[in-house]
């Protein structure tokens, strides 16, 4: 399964990166501007987002195409949070996948349109994909709109900053990574088995599965923040304690976030059994998430 598992990672990982590298290219955008934009684009990344609505949209019966402009339109929401995260009036960090930061690489100030255009244009490519009807394109861009702005990942951002050099209730905890990281995860499952067309039922089902998967993903994150590779990870470990972040080591220790990691993986199989597609690649997914070291 895990040769498998890398081939479908690997194949699904270049079938995004030409099709943004491809309509970015063609793209009438200033030069330093696409420059900047494609620095980040281009700097790698694990393509986890759009990767999991590919699997979601096949575990239901469609195929990876299906979901393309609308995946590549999420990988480009996440990028650009990247390059707001990384700037001096958010974590001011130096590094991101071992290449220096976009303002670091360019300056402050192309570094936020970058993240600007990639915002704007996630919604022009879900809009402009005529291989879905006017009123999925419509759902989608509402729903992607929703989990990436002032009710989903940015207010997670918000609290987020407000919580550092603060001892925070777990509870408090949750609720952040369920906004800041949790909602685009569970857009990219919902919207691939939306387009595939998976009945109501199913979608409910699913929804506990794609709410689980984003605590998961963030405890994991938070445990590579103190004992990951720097070189997998592409930036210094210890940043979270550096920004006098909360995190799940620091308040239930290492083998309590561990055990609050095994607990969620073996809940979201459980809601994907529910929905009938726990014998899909979907599975392999969160297994790979919860292990993964970068």
């Amino acid at each position: 399964m895990q040769a498998s598992l890398n081939t479908y990672l690997a194949d699904r990982q270049q079938l995004i990166n030409q099709f943004m590298k491809n309509y970015l290219e063609k793209q009438d955008i200033p030069e330093r501007l696409k420059a900047s934009i494609l620095y980040s684009i281009n700097a790698g990344g694990k393509r986890l987002r759009p990767i999991l609505m590919m699997a979601s949209c096949e575990a239901f019966g469609g195929k990876p195409e299906d979901v393309l402009h609308t995946a590549a339109g999420l990988e480009m929401v996440h990028t650009y949070s990247l390059i707001h995260d990384d700037l001096p009036a958010m974590d001011d960090d130096d590094l991101r996948r071992g290449l220096p930061t976009n303002h670091r690489e360019f300056d402050e100030a192309t570094a936020i349109l970058a993240g600007d255009s990639l915002l704007t244009m996630s919604f022009q490519l879900i809009a402009e994909d005529e291989q879905l009807p006017a009123e999925k394109r419509l759902y989608l861009v509402e729903q992607l709109s929703k989990v990436s702005g002032a009710s989903g990942m940015v207010a997670g951002q918000m609290l987020d900053m407000e919580s550092e050099s603060k001892s925070i209730p777990i509870d408090d905890l949750k609720r952040i990574h369920h906004l800041k990281t949790g909602r685009l995860l569970s857009f990219a499952i919902l919207s691939g088995a939306y387009v595939a067309g998976a009945s109501e039922e199913r979608l409910a089902s699913l929804e506990k599965t794609a709410d689980l998967l984003g605590v998961l993903f963030q405890i994991q994150d938070d445990i590579l923040d103190v004992d990951g590779d720097e070189e997998k990870i592409g930036k210094p470990v210890g940043s979270d304690e550096t920004n006098e972040k909360s995190t799940y080591p620091k308040l239930l220790g290492m083998d309590g976030a561990v055990r609050e990691k095994t607990e969620y993986v073996k809940e979201a199989k459980q809601s994907l059994s529910e929905a009938d597609v726990d014998d899909t690649m979907l599975s392999a997914l969160i297994d790979h998430l919860s292990n993964r070291d970068h």
